[in-house]
């Protein structure tokens, strides 16, 4: 069982983003990347669980907000105006292999990163035809 330790990812410059852990509540694991403002934090869960027929479940989940000041009566306070969300649910057969999570962890990850569709799904926000 792996220990919830932080971890550094990157973007799309390489710049990377510590994810600390904060608390795991409920079995959903939180990671922030901390601004110093919470409202503004990024953040990370993950949880694994079972499925209501015995399917292995794994989620993980990212929030990215976009904060500005806003000064409302001469008072300046950091306001949330939008947020990015990404949710990834890989599901497994209690039957299945190591060898068949990884191939699919593997494939998923790499058809995420998909430049020639995947990302001008994401990126560019172009529909499919």
């Amino acid at each position: 069982m792996p220990q919830l330790n932080a971890i550094v990812v990157t973007d799309n410059v390489a710049a990377p983003h510590t994810f600390s852990p904060v608390e795991i509540n409920g079995g959903v694991a939180l990671l922030v990347e901390s601004t110093g403002v919470p409202v503004a934090d990024r953040r990370l869960t993950l949880k694994t669980d079972r499925t209501q027929n015995g399917r292995r479940k794994v989620t993980v989940k990212m929030q990215i907000p976009v904060v500005q000041d806003v000064t409302v009566n001469g008072i300046s306070r950091p306001t949330v105006v939008r947020t990015a969300y990404a949710e990834s649910t890989l599901s497994f057969d209690e039957t299945s292999s190591t060898a068949e999570r990884d191939q699919m962890f593997w494939m998923f990850l790499n058809a995420m990163g998909n430049e020639d569709l995947t990302k001008k799904l994401v990126v560019n926000l172009q529909a499919l035809f």
